[in-house]
């Protein structure tokens, strides 16, 4: 890859150039000894094309297919979703294909490293110790959130947000017949308070409260694979035990959840109260025993204290959203190069999003170990493309508007960038939805693309910590994983660093390169799985939202 300050050529086969700065149309530049004249401004993060395109002429970058030309393009015209059309090489498994041996970056600098994280009796280790209170059914949900308002100040998780807003203020100009315009241009923004520091379990890293709009009236399948997803949380090593609400009748049933758990961890010592609304003689009394028992779950919770262990307990997702020209330059390849330090570290790592591989699967089919895993991940993303396309939304409309805005153009050229948080090691597993991580090494996993179903999907197929790429800005956390986000650009890290923690953007300066922007990463993620908190856990940026994949009925 090479670059000057204004413009870079990412692989050698690609026929197009990417704007790292913004280009007046008319500027003559300069890449490789050959000369470009714009045909147009291109905002930064844009690509223009290095040679005459005659319609249907195929577009190549990251070294892959990524579009069709719609109609003819000038040399040094901008591709754009005018001119340019998604297309995809096809892929299959070759069982004869010989392996290339991988070799992992090097990785003296970690070898003595450590985390001091929650040692659980399976051998994992988690990066915090969390209480879960969780419905089988969203009839509960307004049960958890009485749960919520009666545990989480008198326990000392009452945190307060970032910052305050001054309503009282507002409310006390009104009174006084304050003007609408007046009050528009009141500054109500105040320092908000600070955590409590009289929190009763100190070794418990928070009560995690979570509610969604499943379990019953849906497809069989959705139940069973939402339990599947509560057991998977369940069995995190983030997780110390749940106090689980049921109402009785539900599709989603407490014997489904239990088997579930049984099967992920057949020695489970993890404690797990299932308290079910309809055996019990009144609602109060149903919240009176969930408030005993999780308040004696968090007493044996408690008992754990984060201890040093090998970076080779991490289990890393892998994740980006809001993404843009520059996620698939700077921000996901630094991603890619973690990855194969904790690879090489003898930890796991879990690249998930499948509709955001679409076009490079032939590439991860062949770092497939074997035929069996490559045979999976084919037919995963087949079916899954073909059932999108039935209900009339194929990979191929996956970009946003913000992500056509900010230069990706095709679905295939945001998978390609995508990719890259895969770094370059082997697959080792591949993984279907709330399936859990077993081996080490990197693992696919099949989620969707929305941000917040993937990382629900990470955290409950067993990752410990979630790297979040993102070029335009996404306020997004876990409730029992954290969630670092890191920028893809300067200038975003500078407007959002309320909601970022870590900058890339200075690689596109070349100010820093990738392995050294990985290598600092990687001492961020042991610092927060140590216990550093991210700016999402600051915020209580606590999304849960499970994937259905079936029907309502």
């Amino acid at each position: 890859m090479k670059s000057d300050q204004k413009i870079l050529k990412i692989h050698e086969k690609d026929n197009v150039l990417v704007a790292l700065a913004d280009l007046k149309k008319g500027t003559e530049v300069v890449y490789d000894s050959k000369t470009y004249v714009l045909q147009n401004d291109i905002p930064a993060k844009h690509k223009f094309v290095t040679e005459t395109l005659a319609k249907g002429d195929l577009v190549y970058m990251y070294g892959v297919l990524v579009g069709k030309a719609k109609k003819d393009i000038a040399k040094g015209d901008m591709i754009s979703t005018t001119n340019l059309v998604h297309d995809t090489e096809s892929y299959g498994v070759n069982d004869t294909k010989e392996k290339e041996v991988w070799l992992a970056p090097n990785i003296s600098k970690f070898v003595n490293k450590t985390f001091n994280g929650y040692h659980r009796v399976d051998g994992k280790v988690g990066t915090e110790n969390n209480w879960l209170i969780i419905p089988l059914v969203f009839c509960q949900n307004r049960n958890v959130e009485v749960l919520k308002q009666a545990l989480v100040e008198k326990l000392g998780y009452g945190k307060k947000q970032h910052l305050g807003l001054d309503v009282d203020a507002l409310i006390s100009d009104y009174k006084l017949g304050v003007s609408a315009e007046a009050i528009l241009e009141k500054d109500i923004l105040k320092e908000g308070e600070d955590a409590s520091k009289n929190m009763l379990f100190p070794n418990v890293d928070g009560v995690k409260f979570l509610t969604h709009d499943g379990g019953c009236g849906g497809a069989t399948s959705d139940a069973v694979t939402l339990c599947n997803l509560l057991a998977g949380y369940i069995n995190n090593p983030n997780v110390a035990g749940a106090t689980v609400l049921s109402l009785g009748c539900q599709h989603a049933q407490a014997s489904i959840l239990q088997d579930a758990l049984s099967k992920m961890a057949s020695a489970n010592t993890k404690p797990v109260y299932v308290l079910e609304q309809q055996q019990s003689i009144s609602e109060k009394e149903l919240l009176a025993d969930a408030v005993k028992h999780t308040f004696v779950g968090l007493m044996e919770a408690n008992k754990i204290e984060r201890k040093p262990a090998s970076l080779s307990k991490l289990v890393i997702g892998l994740e980006c959203g809001g993404s843009d020209g520059f996620s698939g330059i700077s921000a996901n390849p630094t991603l890619g190069y973690v990855s194969d330090l904790i690879v090489g570290l003898g930890g796991a790592t879990v690249l998930s999003e499948f509709p955001e591989l679409n076009g490079v699967e032939q590439e991860l089919i062949n770092r497939c170990t074997d035929s069996e895993k490559a045979k999976k991940f084919s037919h995963i993303m087949s079916t899954y493309n073909s059932k999108a396309e039935a209900l009339g939304a194929a990979f191929s409309m996956n970009p946003s508007p913000g992500n056509i805005k900010d230069g990706l153009i095709t679905d295939a050229i945001k998978s390609a960038g995508a990719a890259k948080k895969g770094g370059t090691s082997p697959v080792e597993d591949v993984l279907d939805y709330t399936e859990q991580v077993v081996q080490p090494g990197l693992n696919l996993l099949c989620t969707p693309g929305n941000d917040v179903e993937s990382t629900t999907g990470l955290a409950g197929s067993g990752c410990n910590v979630i790297l979040f790429t993102t070029g335009l800005g996404t306020p997004t956390g876990n409730p029992i994983t954290p969630v670092v986000k890191v920028s893809t650009n300067t200038k975003l890290f500078n407007k959002m660093n309320d909601i970022i923690d870590f900058n890339t953007g200075t690689i596109i300066e070349g100010e820093k390169t990738i392995e050294q922007a990985g290598e600092e990463l990687l001492d961020f993620v042991i610092e927060v799985a140590s216990g550093k908190q991210t700016k999402a856990r600051q915020l209580k940026q606590d999304d849960f939202i499970p994937w259905k994949r079936g029907m309502s009925l």
